[in-house]
């Protein structure tokens, strides 16, 4: 395969890693007077002990609840009331947090982010409240056929690792937490080598630093949470096969799933971002051009390779009439036989390149999506790697496809989901 990353590009960004752990990556960007801090850690639902599913998201939550010195809603109101926006998200590698908001007052704001951050107290009336919203939006999932199967194949991928728990857990998994164990995970993860401070905008570089170091500071004790470290899954050796019965759909669905590298193989994962073009991106894409524009047998097809810290996931799904289903999974597999034994043309692969390429330029356009990129690749391997994809594309050949295909996406070996419609039918 090809070799790792290229080195040889200029990251335009600093990075700094303070003296208790901590990293700082400032780009300074003039153009408009506005600054994005986003907030990295390495504290997602993978890391979660055992029996304590659904708490990483859960404390995401919780985190804007306050502090000894910050009142519940007091942090949200301090930001929106200077025009800014913030909000967090959590997956399986990390939760992150970030403020976008005008250059001037990034001095106010960071500090009462950093202060939810490292200090959330974690109130018990609030755990409670709180609680009850995390477990309306489970049982807003569960109304949701797309979410359903994929937390399905998920399960039926991912039998060893956690990702195949769900990020919010369950109902049930909640109500067994309590605030002293949220209270000690936090202190557990939410330590300054588990974390990245980006600053993206209109704030130099000493003034970013110097900001950073005042907020981020007085760490909690890390305390004795139980930690685990998963191995990446194992490879599918067989085809597992599973279905789904659902009312109120109209159409079935496929999923179909296989395991990908993590990112001890990047390079792989570069690869596998041009098969999945090659299969189903565009109408001009192998599986959409016959599947849906030629024989009619899908409704709507697609593929995507999503990377992942330990074992990535490269899906392809379609909606379909439940009688096409077979038929549907039987010309899929033939797809990728074709790839394991026949280069792909070297036009369609310029396609697929300049389709990756173009993408990632329209995805870094601004400070928020720049910080993203960088807070993200360096929680899950490096900063400076995150520069390098549109090069990365370009150095594939067709032969170098065929093999990733033979190595990754088998026809006979994968996961494949299956839901129906619940009718009178079956």
């Amino acid at each position: 395969m090809l070799s790792e990353p290229l080195t040889s590009i200029k990251f335009p960004a600093d990075i700094f890693k303070l003296p208790n752990g901590l990293t700082v990556i400032h780009q300074y960007l003039p153009a408009t007077p506005v600054v994005v801090a986003d907030i990295w850690v390495k504290a997602g639902a993978s890391v979660e002990p055992a029996g304590w599913t659904g708490m990483a998201h859960f404390l995401e939550h919780m985190i804007f609840k306050g502090t000894a010195t910050q009142k519940p809603g007091e942090f949200d109101w301090a930001i929106e009331t200077r025009g800014g926006y913030a909000n967090a998200a959590t997956s399986h590698d990390y939760a992150h947090f970030f403020i976008n908001t005008a250059d001037r007052y990034l001095e106010d704001s960071l500090p009462l982010l950093a202060d939810l951050l490292l200090h959330p107290a974690i109130p018990e009336d609030e755990f409670v409240r709180e609680r009850d919203v995390v477990i309306e939006e489970i049982r807003g999932c569960y109304d949701n056929p797309d979410w359903l199967g994929f937390q399905s194949l998920s399960e039926n991928v991912y039998q060893r690792h956690p990702y195949g728990h769900s990020i919010l857990g369950t109902q049930e998994q909640l109500m067994e937490l309590t605030p002293q164990q949220m209270r000690s995970f936090h202190a557990s993860q939410y330590q300054p080598e588990n974390m990245t401070v980006v600053i993206v905008g209109a704030c130099d570089r000493k003034s970013a630093l110097n900001l950073v170091q005042e907020s981020f500071q007085n760490f909690p004790d890390p305390g004795n949470c139980p930690r685990i470290n998963p191995d990446a899954e194992p490879p599918i050796t067989e085809i597992r096969r599973q279905e789904v019965y659902l009312p109120r759909i109209e159409q079935a669905r496929l999923l179909m799933a296989w395991i990908g590298p993590g990112v001890e193989q990047l390079s792989d994962a570069y690869g596998l971002d041009l098969l999945s073009v090659v299969l189903a991106d565009g109408r001009s894409s192998r599986l959409v051009r016959q599947l849906r524009e030629e024989l009619q047998l899908v409704q709507g097809i697609s593929s995507a390779f999503s990377l992942q810290r330990d074992s990535s996931l490269f899906t392809i799904s379609a909606c379909l009439e439940p009688q096409h289903l077979e038929q549907v999974e039987e010309l899929i597999c033939s797809h990728l036989l074709e790839l394991h034994q026949t280069p792909i043309s070297s036009t369609e692969l310029c396609r697929c390149q300049r389709l990756l390429s173009n993408d990632y330029i329209f995805s870094t356009e601004a400070a928020s999506q720049l910080a993203g990129l960088y807070g993200y690749y360096n929680t899950i391997a490096s900063a400076e790697v995150s520069i390098t994809y549109p090069h990365q594309i370009q150095r594939w050949k067709p032969g170098d496809l065929i093999h990733l295909a033979q190595q990754y996406l088998s026809p006979y070996h994968y996961a494949a989901t299956v839901i129906k419609p619940i009718t009178g039918d079956w």
